[in-house]
């Protein structure tokens, strides 16, 4: 019996680089790179969770230390890698050193820049899509790709709407496990709510897609569908009353005019753009990229 890292070691397919492998996002990616048998390495910290760099070897990723605040680091990580996608952020980290400025800003320039020297051949970059209003974290996420279109690689920028597994969650005061549901602003503007998954799959697609060259994609969900609406969803799918708790337009606003730091003020904007809605129009990229999407219906009865 081959195993799959035996497999994947043999194949002559190219090596693909998954930044950011630990997370949500780059671990689906890497899972769904393995099961198109591509050759995949995947960038981590020394200090990453081991559990999580266990998970990425038993997928049969090869993972590879690697800091975008490290230069000379990425060097090392690049030799034989044709592609990268990139997914990282200082979003969820809490380790030493990482801030949006870092990470975000600096970070990826320096991964792009690392690249370009290494004469990679395809570069994707998960960002996100355009919000209302100025954030430190946004004008990173521009700075970078700004920096990547005008850098020659061969290149796809991603820029997801909302995730649901994140926003439609109890982490983010959608607590469906409690019938309980924070609504930010009056609930009634549209979002084009995107699963984690279906994100992974039109990058792993970006790589060999033609009508993914040098070009920015938009991403949303099937539907857009309002914090109410989805609240509507859930009562069906739970058979259950929700308790909503509104939080106004006001004190968001007021909450990211006073944050203290770059994270709380970029969080802030991001809840804003909750409220001021973000619909996608996924037609026309459906029919060059034909990947099933799935519904904030189907997540609320899984």
């Amino acid at each position: 019996m081959i195993k799959t890292n035996d497999m994947n070691n043999s194949n002559n397919s190219p090596t693909v680089l998954v930044a950011g492998a630990t997370g949500f996002l780059g671990s689906e990616i890497c899972r769904q790179l393995i099961a198109k048998n591509k050759n995949v390495k995947g960038l981590v910290r020394i200090t990453s969770d081991s559990n999580k760099v266990a998970q990425l070897k038993e997928l049969g990723v090869e993972t590879i230390n690697g800091d975008l605040k490290n230069k000379d680091s990425l060097k090392n990580s690049l030799r034989g890698v044709s592609a990268i996608i990139s997914t990282v952020s200082s979003t969820l980290s809490r380790q030493d050193g990482d801030t949006i400025q870092t990470v975000d800003d600096e970070g990826q320039i320096n991964l792009i820049n690392a690249a370009i020297d290494a004469g990679v051949n395809k570069f994707i970059y998960v960002s996100f899509c355009e919000m209302p209003g100025q954030s430190p974290l946004q004008s990173a996420k521009r700075k970078a790709e700004k920096h990547l279109a005008e850098s020659g690689l061969n290149y796809t920028i991603l820029q997801p709407t909302f995730f649901m597994e994140v926003w439609l969650s109890p982490a983010l005061g959608f607590d469906y496990p409690n019938a309980k549901a924070n609504i930010y602003g009056e609930g009634k503007n549209k979002v084009s709510w995107i699963a984690i998954k279906d994100v992974a799959s039109f990058a792993v697609a970006s790589l060999d897609n033609p009508a993914a060259k040098n070009t920015v994609i938009e991403l949303g969900g099937p539907e857009a569908l309002s914090p109410l609406e989805v609240v509507n969803i859930f009562e069906i799918a739970k058979e259950q009353k929700f308790e909503l708790q509104f939080v106004p337009e006001e004190a968001i606003t007021a909450q990211r005019d006073g944050a203290q730091d770059p994270l709380s003020e970029s969080f802030a904007a991001l809840t804003l753009g909750v409220v001021k809605g973000s619909e996608i129009d996924m037609k026309n990229t459906l029919d060059d990229f034909p990947i099933h999407l799935t519904s904030v219906n189907d997540y609320a009865r899984r």
